[in-house]
């Protein structure tokens, strides 16, 4: 339960990991993402939402226009473009010193929202599907979050299930091929950070079983960004009407397994819970 300081440089600013967990919060830009979507499809409303939770404590904004729920199909560049850059440029006129990101696979999109002013390219196919994604990346010296992720959306409800043994080395072999890739394209190791990809090609038990060895994503010497917020496995354990406590405690679990940046929904309770989480590894 020892959380190691490390930093995470992007095109404007350089942060500080370690002290306290950061709080990315969730802006779908999507008419059929799983949990809100067409909530925010509406620039206006989009643009409101995501001030709302700067104000409610989130550090970081992360814009996405492309579902990535079970069978979700891919969304055209243009139509993705169209949903996320007026937002974010919208957002960096509203609050300059907010630090926004861009939830994309696509390099194309990656480069307008950059020019938008997104700092951080939030992948979650590591940098695996586009060719063109991490010389992109490398290009805007903008911060990366690489997630680990079993096979596109529309194969995930076929996949065969992984046995308890597997999951673990096989998401951390996968994250080290994606930070091979980056290195390879001139992307700054201190840019990188790394994502599980918590219901990525991983269904049910196999989520608990990922998160019980999260801690050794540790050695990969990143920081580690978590992502469980409102995801289907949690109605394992708990009623599926009490996805917002399911998601604080699973939350608050990847922090003490070693989350330096949370990825949520709802920010305002996330962060009141996080302040204990956060001094629980202070006191170690």
């Amino acid at each position: 339960m020892v959380r190691a300081r490390r930093v995470w440089r992007m095109r404007e600013r350089v942060l500080e990991l370690g002290e306290r967990t950061l709080v990315m919060g969730v802006l779908n830009v999507t008419p059929d993402s799983f949990s809100d979507g067409g909530k925010f499809l509406a620039e206006g409303t989009a643009v409101a939402h995501g001030l709302r939770m700067l104000e409610e404590g989130a550090d970081i904004l992360d814009v996405g226009g492309e579902s990535t729920r079970p069978g979700a199909t891919e969304v055209d560049v243009e139509e993705e473009m169209s949903r996320v850059v007026p937002v974010i440029a919208a957002l960096r006129a509203a609050r300059p010193d907010a630090l926004l990101s861009v939830d994309t696979t696509k390099a194309r999109v990656a480069r307008a929202a950059a020019a938008a002013g997104a700092e951080i390219v939030n992948d979650v196919s590591g940098l695996m599907w586009d060719d063109a994604m991490a010389a992109a990346c490398a290009e805007l010296k903008c911060g990366v979050v690489a997630t680990h992720s079993r096979g596109r959306p529309t194969e995930w409800k076929g996949q065969a299930r992984l046995k308890r043994a597997e999951v673990v080395p096989l998401v951390r072999a996968g994250l080290e091929a994606s930070l091979v890739r980056a290195r390879a394209a001139g992307i700054l190791e201190e840019a990188q950070a790394v994502d599980p990809g918590f219901g990525f090609g991983k269904r049910g038990e196999e989520n608990y079983w990922l998160l019980a060895g999260m801690a050794e994503l540790g050695e990969l010497r990143r920081p580690v960004v978590a992502g469980v917020s409102r995801k289907s496995f949690l109605g394992q354990a708990a009623d599926p009407e009490a996805r917002l406590q399911a998601s604080i405690a699973a939350t608050v679990a990847t922090v003490l397994a070693g989350a330096y940046v949370v990825r949520v929904h709802d920010v305002r309770p996330v962060v009141e819970a996080l302040r204990v989480a956060d001094a629980i590894l202070a006191a170690e």
